[in-house]
């Protein structure tokens, strides 16, 4: 059974504050990232994204970095921008949530005249993110006591 919901950018500061709670249950309650890197100072400028359901929970987020940010993230050039912080509630796992996020991020970028995405992918999110045309570079690190892989994909 499939849950209708859209993805919009998050303009509001409700919006945002539903972004923030959803990070904070996925990353910080079940991974346990720590609670003060979860949040950066990357967040004020980033896009973020925000999925919703038809009576208005959250049911995932994403953000788009770009310009200076994201070169600080990927190292890349100006036209790379970095895509992070993605996110789904469990309970909307496995509704297409994840993949929509992505898209949204990918328009985002787009309407800013960036021409790939990075993204730090958990290494159990390979997959996913591979599905979505996402191709892994570099070497798997640890960020946040996490397994990575740097991922990218031309727009």
């Amino acid at each position: 059974m499939s849950t209708p919901y859209v993805v919009r950018v998050a303009g509001e500061p409700a919006d945002l504050e539903a972004c923030f709670a959803v990070r904070k249950d996925v990353f910080v309650g079940e991974q346990g990232v720590p609670e003060d890197i979860e949040y950066d100072a990357y967040d004020a400028g980033a896009v973020h994204v925000l999925a919703v359901r038809e009576d208005g929970v959250p049911l995932g987020t994403g953000r788009l970095l770009h310009g200076e940010a994201a070169v600080a993230q990927t190292g890349a050039g100006p036209l790379v921008g970095s895509l992070g912080r993605l996110a789904v509630a469990a309970p909307a796992r496995g509704l297409g949530v994840g993949a929509a996020l992505v898209r949204a991020i990918e328009d985002a970028a787009r309407a800013r005249g960036l021409t790939a995405v990075d993204l730090h992918a958990q290494t159990h999110a390979l997959g996913f993110y591979q599905r979505l045309g996402y191709e892994p570079y570099g070497p798997e690190y640890l960020e946040a006591g996490i397994p990575h892989q740097g991922m990218r994909r031309s727009l």
